[in-house]
């Protein structure tokens, strides 16, 4: 499910006409006893400025019991997304898919002749991360963090984010190794203590074993580590997350840590412990792979911003986080000696 809500994906072309039609089916997910979630977004980019947001009606709803993981699919008709009144000249247009549905593109309609938009030298910068990068609760598929630092840090993106997925599957790792890109980064945490999918022992092996599936395809490419974000629940307790149902009549759904902070001394993890692993990684790696580098990702949102913006769920920022995030990345990453900011020939 995560891999069909495409995340970062948009229609790129250049043409004269004022008017432009999308139709599409949507899948959009629901969940049991919970209000509807807001339709997604299709936002128009003209020459990389956000110009106009909208959504389609109709399509397939997905609806999920959460406390049984029972599935059920309702099927609908697709809809039509219009966007018009744009300046008649030539320009690129971008369209962003929806982040958080699924979307079957089925006919494309403009008022003038389109053609490909030509390659203009930004560097590629291919992201791999978890929900949080996939772009959950942000505003929209362009206001995603990494969405929102791309287009500030003058890269174009491939976002690889998976919502529950961030795990160092090594299928994703080749996924990355074989995927033509000048900038690459992972960005690992918050999935791992979420699932309690693996403790301390079997941590640093995985992150070598990813690090050096992707160094097999691309030796040379400036490649950044990126740890969790902050998040309370989690720094210092261990998953697995768990989902706090009391909230669910009034439409608030919250997670829990389901982990008790004594496991620690069997191995069980914390951001904490997987920050420490990660840098240690990398500190190590690096003596070898100048291309290589760390990012706390407290740099991107810690224990200050959560107490001005917190985590409304407990586990995932809101809209005006992921902005804050993205112009930090951009800052950290692209800026100023970043590891982003020379890329590779």
């Amino acid at each position: 499910m995560a891999e069909s809500q495409p995340s970062g994906v948009r229609l790129a072309l250049r043409t004269r006409a004022t008017a432009v039609e999308l139709d599409a089916l949507r899948t959009k997910v629901a969940y049991e006893g919970v209000p509807p979630r807001p339709d997604g977004v299709y936002e128009l980019l003209v020459d990389g400025e956000p110009t106009a947001r909208a959504s389609v009606t109709g399509g397939n709803v997905l609806l999920i019991d959460l406390a049984t993981g029972a599935r059920h699919t309702t099927q609908g008709p697709a809809g039509t997304v219009r966007f018009e009144g744009l300046p008649a000249r030539e320009k690129d247009i971008e369209i962003w898919l929806p982040h958080n549905e699924t979307t079957e593109l089925v006919a494309l309609r403009t008022d003038a002749p389109v053609r490909p938009v030509p390659q203009d030298g930004r560097p590629v910068w291919l992201h791999h991360g978890s929900s949080i990068s996939h772009g959950s609760d942000a505003a929209g598929p362009a206001s995603t963090w990494p969405a929102l630092a791309a287009r500030l840090g003058g890269a174009d993106l491939v976002n690889l984010g998976f919502g529950g997925g961030a795990l160092l599957d090594p299928f994703t790792a080749r996924a990355l190794r074989d995927t033509p890109a000048d900038l690459i980064s992972v960005k690992f945490g918050i999935n791992l203590v979420n699932a309690d999918l693996m403790r301390l022992r079997a941590l640093g092996p995985a992150v070598h074993g990813f690090l050096d599936t992707v160094r097999e395809g691309r030796p040379a490419t400036p490649l950044l580590v990126v740890s969790a974000l902050y998040c309370p629940i989690h720094e210092d307790t261990p998953g697995p997350s768990v989902p706090d149902f009391t909230g669910l009549a009034s439409g608030r759904l919250r997670f829990r840590a389901g982990g008790d902070p004594a496991e620690r001394a069997t191995g069980k993890l914390t951001l904490t412990t997987i920050r420490e692993e990660l840098a240690r990684v990398v500190r190590e790696r690096a003596a070898d792979d100048p291309y290589l580098g760390y990012l706390d990702g407290r740099e991107l949102y810690g224990e200050a911003d959560h107490a001005e913006l917190p985590l409304p769920d407990g586990l995932h920022p809101d809209a005006e986080t992921h902005r804050r995030i993205g112009e930090r990345f951009a800052r950290l990453a692209f800026g100023p000696g970043g590891r982003f900011a020379h890329p590779a020939a």
